[in-house]
């Protein structure tokens, strides 16, 4: 429309009764906290569980196999994405013969929105717990970014429960508490309220050395502004800022070389995520984010573990280099 019309049609559109032209675009009702009409790619289920007693519920997806091999494949998603970007992994792997469950952890996606803290103990457990209320009795984790940082504390705490350990492109390879100062929670909340979906879209090009057309980052953007219309929105940023502050207070760099489980590091070579990185001194900036080189150290001093960098890849590598990173992880849960 912003391009000329001819005369008489002009006319005719701006005899239009505003009211009627409203009706004809009418506008997006926002998403709930709980992202209420956004839709994910499978049927949402929800497990009730209790946090420091409180009540909430947990929602995931449980993926039939097409033709079962009778193993299972937990997906543990990134700290800025809702499990739904899972979906083309979940069809490689269904297609493959596994179950997949993929869990919205408890503060991000469809799950409950907690008043607490997050902590990755709880949302271990409560990963374990989905395992029992679905009668599995072991597992392959296959994480993400944030996700990663959850996987090693699975893997730490419940090792009899996973089988193999896929971190895709994890965050928490170092400790972050060595860079950057302590940011008082309310200074990030002012902070993250701030932000706009154009800031957004930059912060998550500018970290993720993203790999992908502007429109498939888009649903990211959504999923986190359009909420903001919601009357519960300052809980969900809470519990956001919350998860950061996870991350940087429950390291897990540390646990990492104690983990014997068959472990696999898939990396985008030109990811160099670090949360907080903009909040360290300029000097310590630098040396943050080494993610590929510190995968290939850990890994070398893990009994069962390797690193594979994917070249020309982000921190999104299994959307960035699906082909290859269907290679490695069928290869690797395959052994």
């Amino acid at each position: 429309m912003n391009r000329i019309l001819p005369a008489a049609l002009a006319a005719a559109l701006f005899a239009i009764p505003l009211a009627s032209r409203a009706a004809d675009t009418p506008q997006r009702e926002p998403y709930g906290i709980a992202l209420e009409g956004f839709a994910y790619p499978y049927p949402v289920h929800l497990l009730p569980v209790v946090n420091d007693g409180e009540q909430l519920s947990m929602a995931y997806m449980d993926v039939a196999p097409q033709q079962p091999n009778g193993r299972t494949v937990v997906l543990l998603h990134g700290r800025n994405f809702p499990s739904s970007y899972w979906a083309p992994v979940i069809k490689m792997l269904s297609e493959a013969g596994y179950r997949v469950v993929v869990p919205d952890q408890i503060g991000f996606g469809k799950s409950s929105k907690p008043a607490g803290e997050l902590h990755f103990d709880n949302l271990a457990r409560n990963t374990i717990a989905l395992l029992d209320h679905l009668k599995i009795d072991k597992a392959e984790v296959v994480a993400h970014s944030l996700g990663g940082m959850l996987g090693v504390r699975i893997a730490r705490a419940y090792p009899d429960r996973v089988s193999h350990l896929v971190l895709t492109a994890p965050i928490g390879l170092e400790d972050y508490r060595l860079y950057v100062p302590p940011t008082p929670t309310e200074k990030i909340v002012e902070s993250e309220d701030k932000l706009t979906p154009d800031g957004y879209r930059k912060q998550l090009q500018t970290n993720y050395a993203i790999k992908l057309p502007p429109e498939a980052i888009t649903p990211f953007i959504d999923a986190r502004f359009n909420i903001k219309g919601s009357p519960d929105y300052p809980r969900w940023l809470r519990a956001f800022v919350s998860s950061g502050q996870m991350i940087y207070r429950e390291p897990v760099a540390h646990e990492i070389p104690l983990i014997a489980l068959p472990t696999l590091f898939i990396m985008g070579a030109d990811d160099h995520n670090a949360p907080g990185r903009p909040l360290a001194p300029e000097a310590l900036r630098a040396k943050m984010g080494q993610n590929a080189e510190l995968a290939k150290q850990l890994a070398a001093k893990m009994p069962n573990a390797r690193a594979e960098v994917v070249p020309d890849t982000g921190h999104l590598v299994f959307l960035e280099a699906p082909e290859k990173y269907k290679e490695l992880v069928l290869g690797f849960l395959g052994r």
